[in-house]
Order: C-alpha cells, then sequence, then structure tokens
C-alpha cells in the first residue's frame, strides 16, 4: 500500500474517502435541481436523468469544492456552480458517444443515451443540459454581493466548453482520426477537450473564495497538469484497462486511429508523462493555503486511477 503523511491510510484511500463523501453531496444537489423524470414532456427528462445518475465519479464538481475549500469557504458556496459545471459535462459526454462522433455504446458501464432513447432525443438531452447547466450558472446569487464574480464565473467556463477550448478539441480530434499528428497537435487535443475543463474547475473553485492573482496562476497550473494526466491515463486505459472495470469499450482509440499519447510517444513515455504531471499538480497545489487542501490528493487519484 502507498503510505503517506496519513499514516495508516495511503493517499488513495484519503481521496477515495473525500471523492465518497462529495460525491454523495453533488448528487443531493443534483437531485434537487433536476425536474423529475414525469415532468412534460416526460422523455427529454428521463433521457437527462439517465446520464447524470448513470454513477459518474462527479470528479469535475468535486475540483470545484476541493479548489475552493483549499482557499477556506466551504462546500455549500461552491456547490451550484459545481453542478452547473457536471450538468455541462455531462452534455458532452451524450454528444461524444453519439454515431456520428464517437460512436460509443457504453459510458459508465451502461448503454449511451443514444442506445437507450435514440440518437434524436439524446442529442436534445445534451442540448438541454448545456442550456440548465448555464440557466444554473446565471442563477446564483452574487457572491459576496459581488455580480461581477458570477459573470467572470460564466466567461470562465463558457470559454473553456467553447472553440477555444472543449469544441476546439474536439474537433481536431476528429479531423486527426488516421492521421499521423506530432506532440504538439497531441497535446492541443488533449489541454482542450479535457483538460480546459478541468482547469476551469479549480479556477471557478478559486473565484468562488475571492482567490489572490497568485493563488489563481497556482490553481491554473494545478488544473493543466492534471487536466493533461487525466486524458494520457484514459489514453492508456484504453490499451490496458479492464472494460469490466473502466465501464467504456476499450481498444477503440487503436481501430479508429485516434492521436493518443501511447501511439505518439509509446506506453513507457506516456507513464513517465503522467508521474511529471503529478509532481507538477501537487507542487502547483502544495503553494496554496492549507498546502492545497485535498487537490494534492485528488491528483493521486486521477494519476493512479485504473478504471
Amino acid at each position: 500500500m502507498e503510505q503517506s503523511l496519513f499514516g495508516q491510510f495511503s493517499v488513495m484511500d484519503i481521496a477515495e474517502d473525500y471523492l465518497k463523501q462529495k460525491k454523495r453531496a453533488v448528487d443531493a444537489y443534483l437531485e434537487k435541481i433536476l425536474p423529475g423524470g414525469d415532468e412534460y414532456p416526460p422523455i427529454i427528462y428521463q433521457a437527462i436523468r439517465y446520464t447524470v445518475f448513470s454513477g459518474g465519479k462527479r470528479l469535475r464538481p468535486i475540483l470545484t469544492i476541493a479548489a475552493c475549500e483549499a482557499l477556506g469557504k466551504d462546500e455549500q458556496r461552491a456547490l451550484p456552480a459545481a453542478c452547473a459545471i457536471e450538468l455541462i459535462h455531462n452534455y458532452s459526454l451524450i454528444h461524444d458517444d453519439l454515431p456520428f462522433l464517437d460512436d460509443d455504446e457504453l459510458r459508465r458501464g451502461k448503454p449511451t443515451a443514444h442506445k437507450v432513447y435514440g440518437p434524436a432525443i439524446a442529442l436534445l438531452a445534451g442540448d438541454a443540459l448545456l442550456t440548465m447547466g448555464f440557466h444554473q450558472l446565471a442563477a446564483m446569487p452574487p457572491i459576496d454581493e459581488d455580480a461581477s464574480r458570477k459573470l467572470l464565473i460564466i466567461r470562465e467556463i463558457s470559454q473553456a466548453v467553447g472553440t477555444r477550448g472543449m469544441i476546439g478539441g474536439q474537433v481536431i480530434d476528429l479531423q486527426s482520426e488516421g492521421e499521423q499528428v506530432g506532440v504538439e497537435i497531441l497535446n492541443y487535443i488533449h489541454s482542450a477537450k479535457t483538460g480546459a475543463l478541468l482547469t476551469a474547475c479549480v479556477r471557478v473553485g478559486g473565484l468562488l473564495a475571492n482567490a489572490s492573482s497568485d493563488e489563481m496562476l497556482h490553481l491554473t497550473r494545478y488544473g493543466r497538469s492534471t487536466g493533461l494526466a487525466f486524458q494520457i491515463v484514459d489514453d492508456i486505459l484504453d490499451v490496458e484497462g479492464d472494460e469490466k472495470l473502466t465501464g467504456k469499450t476499450t481498444g477503440k482509440d487503436a481501430v479508429r486511429g485516434k492521436a493518443t499519447y501511447p501511439a505518439v510517444v509509446g506506453m513507457k513515455r506516456s507513464k513517465e508523462l503522467v508521474e511529471e504531471m503529478l509532481h507538477e499538480a501537487v507542487a502547483a497545489a502544495e503553494l496554496l493555503p492549507r498546502k492545497g487542501g485535498m487537490l494534492p490528493q485528488i491528483a493521486h487519484f486521477i494519476t493512479k486511477r485504473r478504471l
């Protein structure tokens, strides 16, 4: 067992306990803000709830909460924005799985939304989740009576999921299928498609906690390092992972000729890069108050996860 400053408990034990605790809080808040599956027209709400409550780890909202807590604020302050991010993230999963994008049949160990409800309803459920996410952000009360900070949060998230973030990364990811790409393009795909939103999560936590400019820089470094590590680990798991554990179809990247780290730099170098990103993330987090709170432990979880 990996030992740490926490004695008999490993870093992974600490992280997993924290993630489970915060997941319960996130799930309860999502249950409160999402309409029931019997609201008219019921099929759209059923598709939304099927996706949102299909068992995700809630890593993105938990990163927002953890960053806010590291800077001395509590979970309740972070939950509205954190759960808005989770709605937006789930929109991206539905769309990413559609037949004309990644054409995935499994997500979190269950049939994807388009397999259950059909591509048209799945597409609309994704659209609805994106809209609901930004409605949730707009409906937040001013932060410490400062309405401008809420606008900064909306701008942060919209940029992360737009053409200069997630959508831009998805476009180049699609265009790179079957092509030989270098590390520079690969870095762009991963940093934009996955890393931009993960970075926004911790930056939003900072904005909620009135972080200083230096603290925002540390959060940004942490987010970029963990974001890149997260996607490299995903690439590795697509090759080495157990489908029963990952909840996703494995081996698809190679079949589709996807630009991945194992394909471009090899498996050995990919694993070395994950360790390098972990060290960068922990170093950045430990410059924050409370040595980053739970952020270092979450970075360990992201880089060591096997599912």
